[in-house]
């Protein structure tokens, strides 16, 4: 095989190996280690040239490493699978992760909204702890890409790697989805996992921006402080939020509009409808008392005009155009019925979503292998000895602000126990 790097006080041989790990990202890095901690040889198999590769690129290059959250914030904002991760989460939580980076080298900080990141804003100190990390416990890394796994009387006992077989007592998945495929999420875990029985929930784009009509013409236009309602086709709120969002070419991207999209689970129902809420500080009357103040004092103004003193001039033909009224009316022209639909209209601007746009866009993968053939408190399958998942690759996903990561690390961790402690 080529391409290896291998530490300098190697632990083992490839031919004496206790556990493999498939996949170098946080979840199998976090598992790799723990196992080693525990004194079993370990192998950490990685098909790209780097750990990490995905990692490095998370919070915008900053790294947003967890949430500073108790399990009950946490597990708020956890949007499939909550209840199997309680144990994992309980195991090993936000805090556990926040203790276990500044113990190896790593300060932090906490941000708006929980979110803690490093000091230094740089993602790649994070990976270069975790290897240090991985090195100082004798964990083997292998730049490899692997082709199968080997099970026998069911039990996992070796994976399929370059033109050999390489043995093992335990094998820990943790190969990711399908987002950010640059990365080398090619899907591997999946076929590995179902090719021994496991379910495959079809994976999709999580954290994944939308499309929308009617977008293009804002496009570029950012808003802050806007409150975002999404509806099922049936008119029940699935999420309501405020905070910032981005216009696109497509419809609409930005933190609120990623953490909506997590919500969206069947496009053959009824079509999703996305309210945001411009001026979400004032209440309808008081919206409109401003408006007619505004009026008043300038009634010579045209429509455009007024509206553009309340809100960024790009939403203002928009909402013209919904409330029917020309621009260049005359502001003392503009009627009681106008103003109640222009406060209708900024209050509630409604988009129709048509769809997200394609998986290796979004942030995260929902789907993966169905949580019911996994066991909650080690992540070992329920049809192969031996065999464990961790990560992006099972069927559990959660909102931005870190939470995404906080769940490979846990389960990296409990993974990477469980197997450690095979005999």
């Amino acid at each position: 095989m080529s391409n290896r790097q291998v530490p300098v006080h190697m632990r083992c041989d490839i031919s004496e190996i206790d556990v493999i790990v498939v996949g170098g990202g946080a979840a199998g890095m976090m598992a790799a280690g723990q196992a080693a901690s525990l004194d079993k040889r370990v192998l950490l198999l990685e098909r790209n040239a780097d750990l990490g590769k995905k990692l490095r690129i998370t919070g915008k290059g900053r790294c947003n490493i967890t949430n500073d959250a108790d399990l009950e914030q946490f597990m708020q904002n956890v949007s499939t699978n909550g209840k199997f991760l309680y144990s994992a989460i309980s195991a090993h939580s936000p805090r556990d992760t926040m203790d276990f980076f500044e113990s190896i080298g790593v300060p932090l900080k906490v941000e708006r909204g929980r979110r803690v990141f490093p000091q230094s804003d740089r993602a790649a100190d994070v990976i270069e702890a975790l290897r240090k990390w991985l090195d100082d416990r004798g964990v083997t890394v292998l730049h490899e890409c692997v082709k199968g796994l080997e099970t026998k009387g069911g039990q996992a006992i070796g994976v399929h790697c370059g033109n050999e077989i390489i043995g093992c007592q335990a094998i820990i998945l943790a190969t990711g989805g399908l987002s950010y495929p640059k990365t080398g999420s090619t899907g591997d875990g999946y076929r590995f996992a179902e090719a021994l029985g496991h379910t495959i929930v079809p994976p999709h784009g999580s954290l994944v921006p939308l499309c929308a009509d009617e977008c293009d013409v804002m496009q570029g236009l950012s808003l802050r402080n806007v409150t975002l309602t999404l509806r099922d086709g049936g008119g029940a709120v699935l999420f309501k939020d405020m905070g910032e969002l981005l216009f696109t070419h497509f419809g609409m991207s930005g933190p609120l509009v990623l953490s909506a999209s997590a919500y969206l689970k069947d496009f053959s129902t009824p079509p999703y409808i996305v309210s945001i809420n411009m001026k979400p500080a004032l209440t309808p009357e008081e919206f409109d008392a401003r408006l007619l103040r505004d009026i008043t004092q300038s009634p010579n103004k045209t429509a455009r005009n007024i509206l553009a003193q309340m809100m960024h001039a790009a939403c203002v033909p928009v909402v013209l155009q919904r409330v029917g009224v020309n621009g260049d009316l005359p502001a003392h022209s503009v009627t009681k019925e106008h103003r109640r639909e222009i406060v209708r209209t900024v209050q509630g601007f409604c988009f129709t979503v048509a769809g997200t746009r394609p998986i290796d866009e979004a942030v995260i993968t929902a789907g993966g292998v169905a949580v019911r053939d996994v066991n909650p408190k080690t992540m070992e399958s329920k049809l192969v000895k031996g065999l464990y998942f961790a990560g992006e690759l099972l069927d559990v996903d959660a909102f931005t602000g870190g939470y995404n990561l906080q769940i490979a690390w846990s389960t990296g961790y409990v993974a990477g126990r469980a197997a450690g402690c095979m005999d």
